[in-house]
Order: C-alpha cells, then structure tokens, then sequence
C-alpha cells in the first residue's frame, strides 16, 4: 500500500494541492491531511481511491524487495 511520503511525492511530481488530490479521489482533504501527517491509517477502500486518481495520472507506486519505496511519473497528463 501506499505511504505518506509517497503521496506526498506524487502529488510534489504532478503539482497537485491536497484540495486537487480530494477532487480527484473523491476524498476530503482532511483525510489526506492526516494521511501525510502519519495521524490516521485511511481505510483501505480510501488508499484505493487515491492510488487510482494518481494512477490515472501516470503515477506509478514501486516498491523493492529490500523495501525501498519510490513514485513514477509515467507520462504528464495531468
């Protein structure tokens, strides 16, 4: 699953407000507030929510086997 620092990345890379972020995601900001403060886990229906928005924007979310986390901006079409 995704972490803060990794949403936080994304939405650096796509230069997307935590308000553009909600829209897209159908979130409210306050849950994203939390999500990259480390306050709350989000359920896992809402991770979906934002993975997806992101994902439709060509991010991509990696992961090593060693751990290491990391974001991909595929194509800039946002």
């Amino acid at each position: 699953m995704v972490n803060a620092a990794q949403v936080r990345a994304a939405r650096a890379l796509l230069n997307w407000s935590q308000d553009d972020l909600a829209s897209r995601a159908n979130v409210s900001t306050r849950t994203l507030n939390y999500l990259e403060k480390g306050m709350r886990h989000p359920q896992k229906q809402t991770l979906k929510h934002i993975e997806r928005a992101f994902a439709e924007a060509g991010v991509e979310f990696v992961a090593t086997t060693d751990g290491a986390v990391g974001v991909l901006l595929r194509n800039n079409c946002a």
